[in-house]
């Protein structure tokens, strides 16, 4: 099947692992300042920014001999207490793709320069099956100084992976390999799928000369990023209540959606002007948001692109397809927040006057698959903005849109229907009591909730 061979430094992590590993050191007492390498803070800013370059990674070679007399039991001592440090590094969608590969049957290897001993702690926890990294030489429990078996960086980094997929008898032409480095050209060139995960300068000219594909593991795919931007940041700069002056909005209770960790927010549907409801409480709690919206809504030219921008997840109805679902818990995983209409579409007809709200039962499994907290969002009077039966929003005069954001909804996780029915309750009860009321609707009603005849 192949293995994946994945780097460590800003690409499998968000930044730098040395400063957290050095920390883990003087923890220990096993270096102390007179053992510090010349420049390591001002080394490590410059990595964070720029990646690798032959000053570090030079550096790098020489804390071989930095090492020289450490116990080799204490150095990984101290990579053990430094996991969950490490872990908490970890880009938010590298554990999505991983799991990817493990089902798809490839073995995972973690391929860095970083000293074996000081890394495999972490590898062995994000279940990885193996590393290729560079080992020290020891003698009587001690490192001697000098590294054993060569420098894996660069064309050293490709010998030591032919190495491992010669004896694990694994065919190269058939793996993949994940880099942020243009040093580890030669090891994505040696590889039948090679991916440019954040890459740097170098690598990023070198992966469009090459045709391989660019990614970005800090953010859903296809999202994209200037200066650690996304469209999402910007789109927070324009979005208020003034940008809506025939809206006046009466927005509550958005204090309640937590600011951390995965959250699935669900709001009921009456209108296309809940999109913009809806924004204007994403722009409060000041988090990037996803949006299951109908694959339909993608194929708009303009607005197809916003929501491709802001990580939007397209959902095909009747296709029975998973994969909305399974991007939707891959945000979630990463600790963003979903937005999901779970009644699909905007009631048409009688529905759109049914007091009871009737759900599909993706965002009850999405809950029950995370563990992700479910808030409610009771959305009132979008409809006058933007009937259905409107190609485009009714501007003249003010209309009243109210917008309710209820407490977590407390769910048994065990039965997505009636978990279903709990949260559509749990909507209604933040509408107003003509919501909640039954009556016949007017013929002149039931026109504007049917979408306009061409």
């Amino acid at each position: 099947m192949g293995a994946v061979f994945v780097d460590l430094d800003r690409t499998l992590l968000r930044g730098a692992s040395g400063p957290v590993l050095d920390l883990a050191l003087r923890r220990r007492g096993i270096i102390s300042d007179n053992r510090t390498l010349p420049g390591a803070n001002a080394l490590y800013a410059i990595y964070e920014r720029l990646g690798e370059n032959p000053v570090s990674m030079a550096l790098a070679r020489a804390a071989a001999v930095v090492a020289g007399g450490w116990l080799q039991a204490e150095v990984i001592a101290a990579a053990e207490e430094a996991v969950s440090e490490l872990a908490a590094l970890v880009a938010p969608f590298a554990p999505a793709a991983l799991q990817a590969h493990r089902e798809a049957g490839h073995r995972l290897v973690l391929a860095t320069t970083t000293p074996k001993d000081m890394i495999t702690p972490l590898a062995s926890a994000l279940g990885f099956d193996d590393v290729v990294a560079t080992r020290y030489q020891v003698r009587d429990g001690r490192y001697i100084g000098k590294i054993d078996g060569g420098f894996v960086w660069g064309p050293g980094k490709l010998t030591a992976v032919r190495r491992w997929a010669e004896s694990a008898g694994e065919n190269l032409s058939e793996s993949h390999a994940y880099s942020d480095s243009v040093y580890d050209a030669p090891l994505l060139a040696s590889v039948g799928h090679p991916h440019a995960l954040n890459p740097d300068p170098g690598l990023a000219f070198l992966a469009l000369a090459r045709q391989w594909p660019i990614e970005y593991w800090d953010r859903p795919p296809g999202v994209p990023s200037i200066a650690g931007l996304e469209p999402y940041h910007l789109l927070r700069m324009v979005i208020r209540r003034s940008l809506f002056p025939y809206a006046r909005f009466d927005i509550s209770g958005v204090e309640t959606i937590p600011r951390a960790g995965g959250v699935i927010v669900v709001a009921n549907h009456r209108s296309y002007f809940d999109m913009a409801a809806l924004a204007l409480v994403a722009v409060g709690i000041n988090r990037p948001v996803r949006f299951l919206a109908k694959r339909e809504m993608f194929d708009v030219a303009a607005v197809g692109w916003m929501l491709k921008a802001i990580g939007g997840i397209p959902v095909d109805r009747g296709s029975g397809s998973g994969e909305p679902l399974r991007a939707a818990e891959a945000s979630l995983r990463a600790g963003e927040v979903v937005v999901v209409l779970p009644e699909g579409t905007i009631p048409r007809g009688e529905a759109a006057f049914d007091p009871h709200l009737h759900g599909h039962t993706g965002s009850a499994r999405l809950a029950a698959a995370t563990g992700a907290p479910v808030v409610p969002i009771g959305l009132w009077g979008t409809e006058g903005v933007w009937p259905r039966a409107s190609a485009v929003p009714n501007v003249m005069g003010v209309h009243d849109v109210a917008v309710r954001v209820g407490p977590t909804v407390s769910l048994g996780l065990t039965d997505a229907v009636a978990d279903t029915e709990t949260i559509m309750s749990a909507i209604a009860a933040l509408l107003p009591d003509e919501a909640r009321t039954r009556r016949a609707p007017t013929p002149e009603e039931l026109v504007k909730t049917y979408p306009r005849r061409r």
